[in-house]
């Protein structure tokens, strides 16, 4: 479906609006990383609220590794944890760990866990969750660029009456596929598509020269990844030329110049580069982004249609961590009744990537939308 671009007033509104809520300046560390130091972070999930208000929060912890040279050159993503806050996001007490054991898939050997999400969902709890595993393989005839050491990576579910209930709940692999092009399929976050519950996912090549953002519809049908629209949102031409991962969709009120649209932002990840290049000595210097250190940048959609995106940040990134190597990922957002909680992955000085939050009152997002 064809969708017109909104007009230079009302995209102007939507990057002040995705500003107030990245304010990078503003954001406090609610989980830090294990160890401190380059490739040791926290996050890659999202935050829920349940029925009687409680919030829920979920990532992974990674220490440093490198799957150039496989699973030998660090523990990468060791860990998934949960927690709990029940003081309206003041404080995060751990309520449940997986470890990559727990995550087995039959034969399938768990050798790094990346993103996550939880879903509550009627009586019930979903935790989607991206894992590399041995005991998948690359197609016959790609077999030799499987790097020694490493595995595929696809997206298992697990369905629980309870977060506590979790840690015994079968795990069952949802996502997954042997096409060259899609062939890594990881971090999951939740969202809907023309009103009806989804799941979007990045997706790498075999070659594992890109990232990109694809979805599927959660609804009677199987899961599968045959039913998922896996191109829909391109990478770009410029900043985001090497990847666009999206990361959270959150509705934005439909008051001031939106109250006649319907709008979403749609926050993505993004870089120049799969691995960090040097930079000429005179020219200007810049955070360029690359896998594992990249940027953040926002597009939006319309009426509730993910093939209606269309970038805010087109030339560069909207999102720079003031700290280290600039890299600001993994973005999640909750909206409640009162307030929009946005989480994410904020370098810091030492190299470290710690979960950071920042809290904006909804009233101060409806002040930017009206005057």
């Amino acid at each position: 479906m064809f969708q017109q671009v909104l007009n230079l007033d009302i995209t102007a509104r939507l990057k002040a609006v995705a500003s107030r809520l990245m304010d990078q300046d503003q954001a406090q560390v609610i989980v830090p990383p294990q160890r401190p130091g380059t490739g040791h972070w926290f996050g890659g999930g999202n935050m829920v609220q349940d029925q009687e208000g409680t919030l829920w929060l979920t990532g992974r912890f990674r220490n440093q590794g490198d799957s150039r040279t496989g699973l030998g050159a660090g523990e990468r993503g060791l860990e998934l944890a949960i927690y709990r806050s029940d003081d309206n996001a003041q404080t995060f007490q751990q309520s449940l760990t997986l470890s990559k054991a727990d995550l087995n898939v039959g034969t399938r050997e768990v050798l790094s866990i990346e993103g996550a999400a939880l879903r509550f969902i009627d009586d019930r709890v979903e935790l989607f969750v991206s894992t590399e595993k041995q005991g998948i393989g690359y197609p016959e005839e790609l077999s030799s660029h499987l790097k020694p050491g490493t595995g595929v990576w696809t997206i298992d579910r697990l369905t629980a009456d309870s977060i506590a209930q979790l840690s015994n709940a079968a795990v069952e692999t949802v996502l997954e596929t042997d096409d060259p092009r899609f062939l890594h399929i990881k971090d999951p976050f939740l969202g809907s598509h023309e009103g009806a519950d989804c799941l979007l996912f990045c997706t790498h090549p075999f070659c594992w020269t890109s990232s990109n953002t694809g979805y599927v519809v959660l609804d009677d049908r199987a899961l599968n990844v045959q039913h998922a629209n896996l191109t829909f949102f391109p990478r770009g031409f410029t900043w985001d030329v090497a990847m666009t991962r999206g990361t959270a969709l959150v509705n934005l009120p439909r008051i001031g110049v939106l109250a006649d649209q319907d709008v979403q932002l749609f926050f993505y990840d993004g870089g120049e580069c799969v691995r960090d290049l040097d930079q000429h000595a005179t020219a200007v210097k810049r955070p360029r982004g690359y896998s594992c250190e990249e940027l953040g940048g926002v597009a939006y959609c319309q009426d509730g249609d993910l093939n209606t995106v269309q970038r805010l940040s087109v030339n560069h990134p909207m999102f720079v961590s003031p700290h280290g190597t600039g890299c600001s990922r993994y973005v999640d957002v909750l909206a409640t009744a009162d307030n929009y909680i946005m989480t994410w992955q904020q370098s810091q000085d030492d190299g470290s990537q710690p979960l950071v939050m920042n809290v904006v009152p909804r009233a101060e997002i409806e002040a930017l939308l009206i005057n």
